[in-house]
């Protein structure tokens, strides 16, 4: 007789609703999962529901290629009672959708999420009397269009959105450049890294307020060969000129992370490891 393997089932936070990026990344990644979106209206609430134990993993958007780093959730980051256990890379499609039977000549506003509004800034020059409107959500904004039920209101947001709440997608793909990807990271309580493995490390540091010091750092980090993929500085609150550093890179077998931080824990402070995981695969 055959037997059939249950699903595990995995509560998700997500900022966001039902048709959001952030759900259809997280639905990419743990696909041998049963996902359970938890909504979030904001990544401080994300953050939270994870390390009270209301989800059990969190997903969080970090950089897009169009808009660039979010700079907020860099602080989180540093706060947040939580480690980065992998990374998912999401092809982002924004489209215009509002009722069916709507003309694009009949829309006066349309919403979606900031980020999602400023990649497709060029699209909306060609239409001055569309009025742009930020919202707390790309897929929010598309179900409060069915809920209003009112012709003249747009929203951007996915084609899974369009479908979920029976909207008309009146212009697809509206971002201004097509390479448009956003990375996400998955996160999980605690910030013990000691037993999860991979080849990608995220970690944040600060340094001496002296001149060549974030050069000393990274100098160390290249006589060691290591790859690193990316270096986002943000101001220390309450220190002015002075800056935490928070690096990705790649150990690629030429030395151990825990080698890594002896050669630059010398030469920095408030060294933390955010999280260990394995490289993403870009789309």
């Amino acid at each position: 007789m055959e037997t059939t393997t249950a699903i595990k089932e995995l509560k998700v936070s997500i900022q966001g609703y039902a048709g959001a990026f952030h759900e259809a990344a997280a639905r990419a990644h743990f696909v041998d999962s049963g996902v359970i979106t938890v909504p979030a209206h904001t990544f401080a609430d994300v953050v939270s529901q994870v390390e009270s134990g209301r989800s059990d993993v969190g997903l969080m958007a970090i950089e897009n290629t169009l808009a660039g780093s979010l700079m907020a959730n860099y602080d989180l980051l540093q706060t947040a009672d939580l480690r980065i256990t992998a990374e998912v890379y999401l092809r982002i499609r924004l489209n215009l959708m509002a009722l069916p039977g709507t003309k694009l000549s009949q829309l006066r506003e349309v919403y979606s999420h900031p980020v999602a509004l400023m990649q497709c800034r060029a699209f909306f020059k060609a239409w001055p009397r569309i009025e742009v409107i930020e919202a707390v959500d790309t897929a929010l904004s598309a179900r409060e269009v069915m809920e209003k039920r009112d012709p003249t209101r747009g929203a951007i947001a996915s084609s899974a959105a369009a479908a979920l709440y029976g909207l008309e997608i009146l212009a697809p793909g509206i971002e201004t450049n097509k390479l448009n990807h956003t990375r996400f990271l998955v996160l999980e309580r605690g910030r013990n890294h000691a037993a999860d493995q991979g080849n990608k490390v995220s970690l944040s540091f600060s340094t001496s307020h002296r001149s060549g010091s974030l050069h000393k750092v990274l100098n160390v980090l290249a006589a060691y060969e290591v790859n690193l993929t990316k270096i986002q500085s943000k101001p220390i609150v309450g220190k002015p000129w002075e800056y935490r550093f928070h690096v990705d890179f790649l150990l690629e077998g030429h030395i151990s992370l825990a080698q890594a931080l002896d050669a630059i824990r010398p030469i920095c402070s408030e060294l933390r490891v955010l999280g260990v995981y394995n490289e993403g695969v870009k789309p």
